[in-house]
């Protein structure tokens, strides 16, 4: 019996590159793709229940389901970041996109809102508005403090040059540095703004250290002044020479003319010694003794009051 050759035939592969498949380099046969399709993805129709209402929205196939939140957010009222988007019966990432997943058109979705996320974004809001705040609070502090900064540096040149200024001015700056000093403390700050806290914070101490060696200076200045006019008026005293009235007022307001003591006892002989002490003056000679006598009637004579 004689063997049967057998020949293969080729496929015909012109009918269909010209159709749906094509050839690769490797040989391999595969489906033929458009080239624009990758610039132009599809358009797909998703159907998303909210509550009993159904949305829908046309989205690119290519698309994630935190593009579908956003689009989700006018029709419902939600904020994309409170939403969360179920499919399948489980729930999908922001990240994920919808052809990885196999969402297709006429494709069923359910959207429910999220507390937690709700809540944190709450919170998130609430602390960046306090944040806000403590920012345009310590902006005005230190308008507050380069306003008293200037006051500080004109009085201590006004100090430096030997000027007086009133202590009771330096003791209002100091106490306006220190409410300033209160109201930083009383703010609350991260970041940028905390930064910015402990810059004033560090400026106000150092303007009230400035205060308080001003202070010290401006009052030992003040002491210095009268001390000196002390010396020049006691140095112009002694330049003069001293002068006494030619009276000597005393208690009693007794007159100028002296006293004249009582005389001793009369001795046997029958003459009368009489001794008299003076009290000297600069600017009166010195009397002379008087002459004895054997009677003697003191005299006084007597200013009335």
């Amino acid at each position: 019996m004689m063997p049967m050759k057998t020949t293969a035939t080729e496929p015909d592969l012109s009918s269909r590159t010209n159709g749906e498949w094509e050839v690769r380099p490797g040989g391999m046969l595969v489906q033929k793709r458009d080239p624009n399709e990758e610039h132009n993805p599809l358009t797909i129709r998703v159907r998303v229940k909210y509550g009993s209402i159904y949305h829908e929205i046309n989205i690119s196939s290519q698309a994630t389901f935190g593009e579908l939140k956003k689009m989700l957010s006018g029709p419902t009222g939600l904020h994309h970041e409170d939403q969360k988007l179920m499919y399948k019966n489980k729930e999908r990432s922001s990240k994920t996109f919808l052809d990885v997943v196999g969402v297709k058109d006429r494709s069923k979705l359910v959207l429910v809102e999220d507390p937690i996320s709700q809540e944190r974004r709450y919170v998130e809001m609430r602390k960046n508005a306090m944040m806000e705040k403590a920012a345009k609070a310590i902006s005005e502090i230190s308008l507050e403090v380069d306003r008293l900064a200037g006051q500080v540096s004109a009085h201590e040149s006004v100090i430096s040059k030997g000027g007086k200024v009133a202590e009771k001015t330096l003791l209002v700056l100091i106490e306006l540095l220190m409410n300033q000093l209160l109201k930083l403390d009383e703010r609350t700050a991260e970041g940028d703004v905390k930064l910015q806290r402990k810059i004033q914070v560090k400026r106000v101490q150092k303007y009230v250290e400035t205060l308080d060696v001003l202070k010290i200076k401006n009052s030992s200045q003040v002491q210095e002044q009268p001390a000196s006019r002390n010396q020049e008026h006691g140095s112009s005293n002694t330049d003069r020479p001293r002068s006494f009235p030619n009276s000597r007022r005393s208690v009693g307001n007794f007159s100028s003319n002296p006293a004249v003591p009582k005389p001793q006892q009369p001795s046997t002989s029958g003459k009368v010694v009489v001794t008299t002490k003076w009290e000297t003056f600069d600017s009166m000679p010195t009397p002379l003794p008087a002459p004895p006598s054997n009677t003697i009637h003191p005299k006084f004579s007597w200013d009335l009051l």
